[in-house]
C-alpha cells in the first residue's frame, strides 16, 4: 500500500460509482436481499453452491440498470425488483461458466466455484442459474418481458460460444468482435434498460432508446475490461495483464495492432499471438501500448459511450435519468486515462 495521503483510484472508482447510483440505493439494498434469498428456492443439497456463486458479483450494473430505467420512465415497482433479481442471476450463471471455459481459480479475490468444487458441479451450477431465472421470468403477467429475456439469456450463450469457437482466429474481425461483445455483454445490459421502461408501458421511442442505450453502455464497458486487461494495473485487476491474449481471446487493441500493422510485423504479432508464452504475450501488450491501438480502443468505447448518452434525449428528465447519464460519464472518467 502507498502513503495514506494518497488516494487509491479503485477506492475512487467505487466512491463515483455509489454517488452514481445515490437515487437508487436503497432500492438496490432489497435487490440484494432478493438476490440472495434465492438460493433458498433450491433443494438444501444445492443451497450451498447457489448461495456462494450469488454472494457477491461485484457491481449489480445490470440491477441498477433496470432500477433506474424504471424510475427514468415513471415507478420503480416490483416488477422492476423481480427484473433486477433475474438479470442479475443470468449474469452469475455467465460468470460460472466463463470461469470454467478460462480455468479461472479466483474471481475478486474469492476462489471461483470451479476451484472449490471442480467442473462437473460448476456446469451444472451455472444451469441451475439460469434455469431459475428463466422460472421467476414465467411470473411477470406481460409474457413480452419473459420472451426477451430469454432472447438475451439465448444470446449470451451464444456470444459465449463464438468467442470460444474463435480463440486464436486471425481472421476474426473487428465487426466480428463488435458482435460478440454484443451478444455476451451488451445484451443483458440492453434487456435491462428496456424492460425497466416497458414495465412501466414507456412510449415505444423511449423503449427503443433505453434499449440501445444499455447496448452502447454494455458494448463501451466490455471493451474498458478489454483494455484493463492489457494496459491495466495487475494489482488492482486482480489477475495477469494479458490473460485475453493467453487464452486466444483476440481483443479490440490486438485486432487494432493486426489491422493498422504492415505485412511483415502482422505475420510476426500473428505467430506470437499463436505462441501465446509468457514472453511473446509482453511483447504483444507493449506492441499495442506503443502502436496506438489500446488508445484507439479507448477511442471507441468513448464514441460509443457518446451515443448512448444521446438517447437519453428522449426520456423525461428526472433524478433517475440523470443518474444514467452520470454512469456513462463515470464509465468515461474510468477509461479516459488508458487513452492518453
Amino acid at each position: 500500500m502507498q502513503s495514506s495521503t494518497k488516494t487509491d483510484p479503485a477506492t475512487d472508482k467505487a466512491a463515483a460509482l455509489k454517488a452514481t447510483l445515490e437515487p437508487i440505493n436503497a432500492q438496490l439494498y432489497s435487490v440484494e436481499e432478493r438476490i440472495r434469498q434465492q438460493a433458498r428456492a433450491f433443494d438444501p443439497g444445492v443451497e450451498g453452491y447457489v448461495a456462494y456463486a450469488i454472494e457477491s458479483n461485484g457491481k449489480r450494473l445490470r440491477p441498477a440498470l433496470a432500477l433506474l430505467a424504471g424510475g427514468a420512465t415513471g415507478e420503480i415497482g416490483p416488477n422492476h425488483f423481480e427484473l433486477a433479481v433475474v438479470v442479475e442471476l443470468i449474469h452469475a450463471a455467465t460468470l460460472v461458466h466463463d470461469d470454467i471455459l478460462d480455468g479461472a481459480e479466483k474471481r475478486r479475490g474469492q476462489p471461483t466455484a470451479n476451484a472449490k468444487w471442480g467442473n462437473a458441479i460448476s456446469v451444472l451450477l451455472g444451469d441451475c442459474l439460469f434455469a431459475h431465472a428463466l422460472k421467476i421470468s414465467t411470473g411477470f403477467q406481460n409474457g413480452e418481458v419473459s420472451r426477451r429475456i430469454a432472447h438475451a439469456a439465448a444470446d449470451v450463450c451464444s456470444g459465449e460460444i463464438i468467442q470460444t469457437q474463435r480463440r486464436f482466429d486471425l481472421k476474426l474481425s473487428v465487426p466480428d468482435y463488435y458482435k460478440i461483445i454484443e451478444m455476451k455483454t451488451a445484451a443483458l445490459f440492453g434487456v435491462a434498460t428496456e424492460l425497466g421502461a416497458l414495465l412501466n408501458e414507456a412510449p415505444p421511442e423511449v423503449i427503443t432508446a433505453l434499449k440501445t442505450f444499455g447496448l452502447r453502455l454494455g458494448s463501451a464497458y466490455q471493451i474498458y475490461d478489454d483494455v484493463v486487461d492489457l494496459a491495466g494495473d495487475e494489482a488492482k485487476a486482480g489477475k495477469t495483464l494479458g490473460s485475453d491474449l493467453r487464452k486466444g481471446k483476440l481483443t479490440l487493441p490486438i485486432l487494432y495492432l493486426l489491422q493498422q500493422s504492415d505485412p511483415e510485423d502482422r505475420q510476426r504479432i500473428s505467430q506470437q499471438i499463436l505462441e501465446g508464452d509468457d514472453a511473446d504475450v509482453s511483447l504483444l501488450v507493449q506492441a499495442a501500448l506503443d502502436a496506438g491501438a489500446v488508445r484507439n480502443a479507448v477511442a471507441t468505447a468513448r464514441k460509443l459511450l457518446r451515443e448512448a448518452s444521446a438517447q437519453i434525449a428522449v426520456v423525461p428528465a428526472n433524478k433517475y435519468r440523470d443518474s444514467l447519464g452520470m454512469l456513462v460519464q463515470t464509465l468515461d472518467d474510468m477509461i479516459a486515462p488508458f487513452g492518453a
